[in-house]
């Protein structure tokens, strides 16, 4: 997966090789010693680094991704063993230091590609298994979860929809009348009115991991928490469609309502990531927005 080509945020922390060889020496010596490399992703709130075969470690680039780690750590445990696929497993905990200030994870390495460098073959069955993913999360009790960054009412989202809908139709890159009209669509929508559910709540191609062209693994749970289902119907708009996303609703098993909600996120998503990381700051989060937005489009 291409890498943005400079830093997406103005406040990204430095962090590189060093640092986390560094980390690993003074908090858990056990693994000093082993080779570290950068994982090249495009993800936007993490840095990754390969430590020897088996660990990995995640430290979050910004300030404000300080609590993603430890949200992980506390909850992932729990569900894991509820899920029909594979998540990371938290290892260890790390504390700040030489200079870097925030909380940072060791977890075991999950082997496989992201499903935007090695897409996935045979996407009906991979929608099967997502949706069956969704429902499961959905069944495990979600009392005392946090509320997730994506669960809430997409009316709070509203000002930066229509500022990112206008300037892209500026651009030329969307019909900005259609976009609109969708988007006040989806805030006429019924709200989730029923207890909140578990979520994922980030479930990009970048997020997820294939072997042989399979779907196998479900990765970076920084946004969990629990909100209304509708964010997680992303991939309906951002990996499937025809036959595949019909299969990945079925198995989902959600309302009209909340399916079009989730239409919604997919535009409130794409004209996002379209128009934030436009520019080259971040090339292959663009075109999976532009995918987003115009499959919701062109299905609405």
């Amino acid at each position: 997966m291409s890498a943005a080509t400079s830093k997406m945020h103005a406040d990204e922390l430095d962090i590189d090789a060093a640092l986390v060889e560094g980390l690993i020496a003074d908090q858990f010596p056990e693994w000093d010693g082993l080779s570290v490399s950068r994982v090249e992703s495009s993800g936007t709130d993490n840095a990754m680094y390969r430590l020897g075969d088996d660990l990995v470690v995640r430290l979050p680039r910004l300030p404000g991704g300080a609590g993603q780690i430890s949200l992980e750590h506390r909850w992932l445990p729990g569900l894991a063993p509820h899920l029909p696929l594979a998540v990371p497993e938290p290892l260890a905990l790390g504390e700040p230091g030489r200079g870097y200030g925030l909380p940072w994870g060791v977890y075991r390495w999950l082997a496989g590609d992201n499903a935007y460098d090695s897409p996935i073959r045979e996407r009906t069955e991979a929608a099967v298994e997502l949706g069956r993913f969704l429902v499961a999360m959905r069944e495990v009790d979600a009392t005392g979860a946090p509320t997730s960054v994506r669960g809430g009412h997409l009316h709070g989202r509203d000002d930066y929809a229509r500022l990112a809908i206008r300037d892209l139709g500026t651009d030329g890159v969307l019909d900005a009348d259609r976009a609109t009209r969708l988007w006040d669509e989806t805030l006429q929508l019924p709200r989730w009115e029923r207890e909140p559910v578990w979520l994922h709540a980030d479930l990009l191609p970048g997020n997820l991991l294939t072997e042989n062209g399979r779907l196998t693994a479900v990765i970076d749970f920084g946004c969990l928490g629990s909100g209304d289902p509708a964010a997680d119907l992303l991939p309906a708009w951002t990996l499937f469609d025809g036959e595949s996303r019909e299969a990945f609703r079925a198995a989902a098993d959600v309302d009209d309502a909340t399916w079009e909600r989730g239409r919604g996120w997919a535009l409130r998503f794409g004209v996002g990531a379209a128009h934030y990381y436009r520019g080259g700051k971040n090339p292959v989060l663009a075109a999976v927005g532009m995918r987003a937005l115009q499959e919701a489009l062109t299905a609405a």
